[in-house]
């Protein structure tokens, strides 16, 4: 960043204080079942999740003339609110004299497959709306003295799309959403646990129609549970992806997501197989990515073993110093773990190497206060010998400072200040890293609209399976933000058309999570929900991580649904009303859990290789990555198909027999537009036409 920055700005861009919660809403009555008293709310449309994409679905709703209501465990607690990067990125069309159109962008979206490329578009197309509308409302998108936002290149993004107002980008965003939510009158329900989803109906003619949750605040004597009922035409899942999932994570703490929710209710998920992995700074300290500057700047990567005595372990997997030096470099934009790169000493070697370290008992250690090592059969590291376009970079952004603390103070001081709240002065000490899951890129399964396998249910943000194998950084929060758009104005008109959908609650389905959750309080021997929770991240962290084998995610399977047949007989113990919310959280993510390694188990036995996310190591894979000191023959990979790259897994539950199944469904086309004028197309426009066309 050119020239001295006053600290007093630096502030505003980290420390970001958020407004107050919503006012919550009065009940509309009372549903009396089963010796229970439990609050009715009755809205339009219910957003579940407080997120960017939850808050821009209902300001969207408001805006619209919608009666909405949101529904979060924690106002702020969220991914969006607490988590990202160094430089956390919206995504959209770039400013090079390129002739970037919503046609390539939406190419560049779906590159690495397996992403609808209706959705594609209409993610590019959305992206002009949705950071419109961002600006709008003040978030501070830097801009050149021409007004062009300014932009950069990030993971799987080669033409220079992205675009950040920093490490809290995505706060920033929450918070000026938030803003405008409680502006526009949207009332709120805090610390408040999404149950069950309800529906009307049988067949094709089934239809979400509400929701059951607790709340602490509803808790009487007769309702011990806290259960609240929400009675509407409309639920939006926008409760984030399954944070909880793996052990070796970057999420913030808590972050369940509505993965198991909308599997328990029998909604399809897409792409489940697909997550992404990366170097971050551990949950033992403060989860973040180590991407962007905080590579580029050429930090040391070194182990430790348990005497304290340091190893240049890079140094055994690269040729040369310049090699090594320019391929952690790479890691800003190039810093999911992408299996083809681990091949040709690429950038996703230095992902194994630091696994492999850990599988030996080592800790690894990021440290700015000193350069890269050199490789012992190479010159030391010198700033003038790097790869050309490694050299190009830190020269354009004057980062050529002695020391990495030096550069990245130069290039992106927000990065210092972001750590520097958590007590981690970049300056004097190194942080302890690791391989870590970040983002689930699969999700629940929707059309162009948002819209679920449920009538009158949506999907937007990381709950929603839209992006495909490799998504570029960024994309998500853009899609996101499309997607709530999008969903918005479906609603809108679908509740133009049917003003009068208010149908007689489930009282079945409310009697039955009823027992269920009383099941929970009065069995004594119910798992532990902690025991749960270990055997949950340490399965997925060890046995369908970025690297996984055929065996191995097959037994994973098998123990996960183990764990259910256990959950279903036992239940999960509760230790009192207060942690009841805790314990069905965990059931469904023991939920989610076995839906992941359902769809990855299917994947690798139809003869599905390595991409995006992870690495399936076998015997019989053609693909060795090479170290300085030889073949990584532990390492050897199957190679992905092509044909692979076509077709979805889809997966659902059978709310009656429980399991899951798998179906592959071909990817769907963008189709022609050769047909789309002006005169011929509006009045679809304007009768609300567009809005009846679907999948």
């Amino acid at each position: 960043m050119k020239g001295r920055i006053p600290q007093s700005i630096l502030d505003s861009l980290t420390d970001v204080p958020m407004p107050r919660g919503f006012a919550r809403p009065a009940p509309a009555g009372t549903l009396r079942q089963g010796g229970f008293a439990i609050p009715r709310y009755r809205c339009g449309a219910l957003v579940v999740g407080s997120g960017a994409a939850g808050l821009r679905a209902a300001v969207e709703l408001r805006r619209r003339g919608v009666d909405v209501m949101v529904l979060t465990r924690s106002w702020y607690g969220g991914t969006s609110a607490c988590s990202g990067s160094d430089k956390q990125t919206l995504h959209t069309a770039a400013l090079e004299r390129t002739g970037d159109d919503f046609f390539k962008v939406a190419e560049a979206l779906g590159a690495g497959g397996a992403m609808d490329a209706d959705t594609a578009y209409v993610e590019a197309v959305g992206s002009v709306e949705a950071l419109a509308g961002l600006k709008h409302l003040g978030l501070p998108l830097p801009e050149d003295r021409w007004g062009g936002v300014l932009r950069y290149q990030t993971d799987h993004d080669a033409a220079g799309r992205a675009t950040s107002c920093g490490p809290r980008t995505s706060r920033l965003m929450v918070r000026v959403l938030a803003q405008e939510a409680a502006r526009l009158g949207v009332a709120g329900m805090g610390e408040t646990t999404a149950l069950r989803v309800l529906a009307a109906g049988a067949g094709r003619g089934r239809r979400a129609s509400g929701l059951v949750a607790a709340s602490p605040r509803a808790r009487t004597g007769d309702n011990p549970f806290g259960l609240v009922l929400v009675e509407c035409a409309a639920i939006v899942l926008a409760g984030g992806g399954p944070g909880e999932l793996y052990r070796d994570s970057v999420y913030p703490p808590g972050c369940f997501g509505v993965l198991g929710l909308a599997l328990e209710a029998g909604i399809e998920a897409a792409n489940l197989t697909e997550s992404q992995f990366g170097i971050g700074t551990t949950r033992e300290t403060f989860p973040w990515n180590l991407s962007g500057t905080y590579v580029q700047c050429l930090p040391r990567l070194y182990s430790a073993d348990s005497s304290g005595r340091e190893h240049a372990f890079l140094a055994s997997y690269y040729r040369t110093t310049q090699e090594l030096a320019s391929n952690v470099f790479r890691k800003g934009y190039q810093w999911p773990f992408h299996a083809p790169r681990t091949l040709d000493y690429g950038s996703s070697l230095v992902d194994l190497a630091i696994e492999r370290e850990r599988r030996a008992g080592r800790t690894v250690w990021m440290d700015f206060r000193r350069n890269p090592e050199g490789v012992p059969v190479d010159r030391p590291f010198s700033l003038e010998r790097l790869d050309a376009d490694v050299s190009a970079y830190l020269r354009n952004n004057g980062a050529l400072q002695p020391l990495p603390i030096g550069r990245l103070r130069a290039m992106n001081p927000l990065a210092i200040e972001l750590y520097a709240r958590c007590a981690l002065d970049l300056a004097r000490q190194p942080l302890l890293v690791g391989v870590n899951n970040q983002h689930m890129n699969g999700g629940l399964a929707v059309d162009t609209w948002g819209a679920t396998s449920l009538d009158g249910c949506y999907a937007v943000g990381e709950a929603a399976g839209t992006h495909g194998v490799t998504r570029p950084g960024g994309a998500a929060l853009v899609a996101g933000q499309v997607m709530a758009i999008r969903c918005a104005k479906h609603i809108r008109a679908r509740l133009s058309r049917e003003p009068a959908f208010r149908p007689a609650p489930d009282r079945a389905a409310i009697a039955g999570l009823a027992a269920e959750l009383g099941k929970s309080l009065a069995a004594p021997d119910g798992l532990d929900p902690d025991a749960v929770r270990r055997e949950i991240q340490a399965r997925m962290s060890d046995g369908a991580g970025f690297l996984c084998t055929a065996a191995g995610v097959a037994r994973a399977l098998d123990e996960a649904r183990a764990l259910n047949g256990a959950i279903a007989a036992r239940g999960i113990r509760a230790a009192g009303p207060g942690r009841l919310a805790e314990s069905w959280l965990w059931r469904q993510m023991a939920l989610a859990s076995e839906a992941v390694l359902t769809a990855l188990d299917a994947y690798i036995r139809a003869g599905g290789g390595s991409r995006g996310a992870r690495a399936v190591c076998s015997p019989q894979g053609r693909h060795v990555p090479q170290s300085r000191l030889g073949p990584l023959e532990e390492f050897r990979f199957v190679a992905e198909r092509p044909e692979d790259r076509t077709v979805q897994l889809r997966v659902r539950r059978d709310p009656g027999s429980g399991r899951f199944t798998v179906r592959a469904q071909p990817v769907r086309p963008l189709g022609s537009m050769d047909g789309l004028y002006f005169e011929k197309n509006w009045p679809a426009y304007l009768t609300g036409e567009i809005y009846r066309s679907s999948r």
